[in-house]
């Protein structure tokens, strides 16, 4: 089953709402290949000896992770770490995420700084490239398990926007946002 993402209709109703859009606009997954992000889909029982996480791990140099229960009986002072994971922000690093067990949506701008919710649920393996504009919510199940993965050690640093000269915002600016999209067809 394929993650499902879509523009978002930007109002100030409950942040862990869909959101869609009316009519609703969904967005595919080589859209969001075209903005950085990456996307497997994964046997979430079975990630402890699952080889094809391994081989993604290797391949990737992901030789760091931990876990993540988020919800309001396992997180101090949950309210406020929700509203700090949904304050636009970027990262330095590549923001990589497995989600065990639960739901959650990241949101991401495209390249006309649109929002785009993206639902991740059980098995979903999702990478946001470093220096993209995102934000983290849970839905209404208010519960999400996460696999957090790194390469090296973990590295918590959120930059706020703006952050237009942050060197891993240029650095995306550069190779994903001014890129062409399409490849012309030859003639017939």
């Amino acid at each position: 089953m394929a993650i499902e993402a879509w523009f978002m209709d930007e109002n100030d109703e409950d942040q862990r709402l869909p959101h869609h859009r009316n009519p609703k606009e969904f967005v595919s997954l080589q859209r969001l290949a075209d903005l950085g992000v990456l996307y497997w889909h994964l046997n979430p029982k079975a990630y402890e000896k699952d080889e094809e996480l391994k081989k993604i791990r290797e391949a990737r140099g992901y030789n760091y992770s931990d876990m993540l229960d988020l919800c309001p009986e396992k997180v101090e002072k949950y309210e406020e770490k929700l509203r700090n994971f949904y304050t636009e922000h970027i990262h330095g690093d590549e923001e990589i995420r497995y989600c065990l067990e639960g739901s959650g949506y990241f949101d991401v701008r495209d390249k006309d700084d649109r929002w785009i919710r993206i639902w991740i649920k059980a098995g979903d393996l999702i990478v946001l490239p470093a220096g993209i504009y995102h934000r983290f919510t849970l839905d209404t199940t208010n519960y999400v398990k996460l696999m957090r993965l790194f390469v090296g050690e973990p590295v918590w640093t959120a930059y706020n926007r703006p952050q237009e000269d942050h060197p891993a915002r240029k650095g995306y600016i550069e190779s994903v946002l001014t890129q062409k999209i399409g490849v012309p067809l030859q003639a017939h």
